[in-house]
């Protein structure tokens, strides 16, 4: 599109580009052909329609076969009809989806993330090959139930949800809050604490169970395309087939959290890069004093506050993705990311709304929906001041945890 300079003449003004140091350069040609798809997808498929569902609170279910056709399942893991490839490589598609839209993001993010991981991670051989192969093709979709309502942070030695042992089952009593994809998943990853030993243990509950029921949680003013619920479970009875057998505390849990931790990194980092080339692309069309707004010296200045941002997160997430894919990470590596990354994303927004001014608050200019969402990812899986102990203590030596 064209516009005119300070000067009057017409120009054309660059794309809008966030990934300005090229670190998509570093990818393989094979990976960067499955980025351009996910990119192509989510601009062509997702895009238009994500404002409406947005606004009403819905989740577009029409789109998970074609999401499916992507070939994203399982991104970095190997096996049971995952797409493969690197940790590295995962992060991308995470970022380049919350580039877009944060909730599709974290949509995809649980099922194949923090659902389908901890079978992954914590299942035996025969779970692995039940569950995993139809929910790498999204035939069956996965939740993950570890907050509560009243325990969020301090789950590792507070969760309330029970179970016990009854002949070859387990019976499971309490609540999980805030689970995404809960009110329509076909299988939910299920934590609660064993009465006898008082080890974490998990479990998969199908939702045709008895024991299970499922409201949606309403009036979010945050990633509302995600359908979150509020999980009870009754007396609710789980063959002992369906315990993951290798969860055996919440170490196991801890391990799930230390991957996915990595992944809502980078949707900071695509929620906070598509508010940026939202914004940019505004500032190039948008006209005040018989020019474009972006050859003004204070919008120039939040465009390079917000695209600073973006590059100082992606460099972080690349380095941190290698560190993942040679199974070198640590979690106090990961909770630096998830803490840094949330809290430039949470600027980067905030950067763009004051740049597109009233019309930022608008749902059809985009910005106002990144900005609600990044403060949802500010505080899921651990909030700032968590993750914040957990590097101090590896820093220090010292724990601040009350």
């Amino acid at each position: 599109m064209q516009g005119l300079t300070p000067r009057g003449a017409l120009y054309a003004p660059p794309p809008p580009d966030g990934d300005f140091y090229k670190i998509s350069g570093l990818l393989s040609d094979r990976d960067s052909a499955l980025i351009e798809r996910v990119r192509a997808f989510m601009e062509s498929e997702v895009a238009p329609l994500i404002e409406d569902y947005w606004a009403r609170d819905k989740f577009p279910h029409e789109i998970v076969p074609k999401i499916a056709a992507l070939g994203i399942g399982g991104v970095g893991y190997e096996g049971y009809g995952a797409a493969g490839g690197s940790m590295l490589l995962n992060g991308f598609v995470s970022m380049e989806i919350a580039r877009v839209d944060a909730s599709i993001a974290t949509f995809w993010g649980v099922h194949t993330g923090l659902s389908a991981g901890s079978i992954y991670l914590c299942g035996d051989e025969e779970q692995k090959q039940r569950w995993l192969p139809p929910m790498m093709r999204f035939e069956t979709i996965g939740s993950f139930g570890l907050t509560e309502p009243l325990v969020g942070s301090a789950t590792a030695g507070g969760m309330m949800t029970t179970c016990r042992r009854e002949g070859d089952a387990r019976v499971l009593n309490g609540e999980k809050k805030w689970i995404g994809n809960a009110t329509f998943a076909d299988i939910n990853v299920i934590w609660a604490r064993d009465q006898t030993s008082g080890e974490v243990k998990g479990f998969v509950v199908g939702n045709d169970n008895p024991g299970f029921s499922v409201r949606k949680i309403e009036n979010k003013i945050a990633l509302r395309v995600v359908q979150n619920g509020l999980i009870t479970l009754k007396d609710c009875r789980v063959p002992e087939s369906d315990r993951l057998q290798k969860a055996d505390g919440f170490k196991d849990v801890a391990k799930v959290l230390r991957m996915t931790r990595a992944g809502v990194a980078w949707f900071a980092v695509g929620c906070g890069r598509g508010a940026y080339e939202h914004a940019l692309r505004y500032a190039t069309e948008r006209m005040q004093f018989g020019r474009p707004i972006g050859g003004f010296q204070l919008v120039q200045d939040l465009l390079v506050r917000m695209l600073g941002n973006v590059t100082a997160s992606q460099c972080l997430m690349l380095r941190l993705g290698q560190l993942q894919s040679e199974g070198k990470m640590t979690d106090a590596q990961a909770s630096l990311a998830k803490a840094f990354c949330t809290v430039k994303c949470r600027e980067t927004v905030g950067y763009a709304r004051e740049l597109l001014g009233g019309n930022g608050i608008r749902l059809e200019n985009h910005i106002g929906r990144f900005v609600a969402d990044a403060e949802a990812i500010y505080s899921y899986e651990g909030t700032r001041e968590m993750n914040t102990l957990i590097v101090g203590k590896a820093i220090t030596g010292l724990s601040a945890f009350v």
